[in-house]
């Protein structure tokens, strides 16, 4: 294996990624924002769930795939030279925004979800819930493709980016590099936090959908420094997260009262005059314990 002396094609991975960044961020955003009132909604919304601007944004990330794709050996070949992984700060960071993405959102999801419920912060429990859930339905989208198309991974044969193969990450993991899961995990939490934080919060996203993009990015990177990924499978996870992010959120709040909301956020644990706790339930999922 050779490595290249041409100018790192990472800045046009990069500008990728933002694209899928800047494309969610834009669906997290309310129409409105003039008002300080939360955008929740209280009633069935009659907008669609996928809308033309889907459309569009997935024939937007299927281009920035393929231009991506020529660069994968490129990308994998500079990030696996020597100077780069002999490099201690890399190293450790790498790792870092690994274990951020895997187990550390799930935890982090976990954590609000049992908190919010504890504390009777209705807010807060959704922001749990719908992260973790819009992590759960992007693996789910994920694990299917990984085992399907059967993509090698880099340190199988870095110079030879186009190895898929049908079904044949069944069973095997070394033949499960499309698309990234570790980056579907970091930007579905990106995107349903920002979206759900935007309703009730506006102004915050102008510094929490930078910051959860940007250490959604930074994961994506990790997972090729360490050379388990090709550019084109984080392209790919972030997209996939991003709109199972945004998707999930969208869903729960245009169908208030579904069975999710309605089982796991109706009942709240509160404390009782006289000590020890007690479980609260509301009639209607939204209606009291909001804070």
């Amino acid at each position: 294996m050779t490595f290249s002396k041409r100018p790192l094609a990472a800045p046009r991975v990069a500008g990728a990624l933002a694209l899928v960044a800047t494309t969610a961020l834009g669906g997290a955003l309310p129409l409105r924002v003039a008002s300080a009132q939360p955008a929740d909604t209280t009633g069935q919304s009659s907008r669609p769930l996928f809308t033309s601007h889907d459309a569009v944004a997935v024939g937007l990330i299927a281009l920035g795939t393929v231009a991506v794709f020529p660069l994968d050996t490129r990308v994998a070949e500079r990030l696996q030279n020597p100077q780069a992984q002999e490099n201690r700060f890399l190293r450790h960071q790498a790792t870092n925004f690994r274990l951020i993405a895997e187990p550390g959102s799930l935890i982090i999801g976990g954590t609000l979800y049992a908190a919010g419920r504890l504390s009777g912060n209705r807010r807060m429990a959704d922001l749990g819930l719908h992260g973790t859930e819009a992590i759960a339905v992007g693996l789910g989208v994920v694990t299917v493709g990984k085992v399907l198309a059967g993509r090698a991974r880099p340190y199988v044969n870095v110079d030879d980016p186009r190895n898929f193969g049908f079904a044949r990450g069944f069973g095997r993991e070394e033949y499960r590099s499309f698309p990234s899961g570790h980056t579907v995990m970091a930007f579905s939490a990106a995107a349903a936090v920002t979206s759900e934080t935007s309703r009730w919060w506006p102004r915050s996203r102008w510094y929490v959908g930078p910051l959860m993009y940007g250490g959604a990015t930074l994961v994506g990177a990790s997972r090729m420094y360490n050379n388990k990924h090709w550019a084109s499978d984080v392209l790919v996870g972030a997209a996939i997260g991003a709109f199972a992010g945004l998707k999930t959120v969208k869903y729960h709040h245009s169908h208030p009262g579904n069975r999710v909301d309605r089982w796991l956020l109706a009942g709240s644990i509160v404390p009782v005059a006289g000590g020890g706790h007690a479980l609260s339930v509301t009639i209607l999922p939204g209606i009291g314990n909001e804070r």
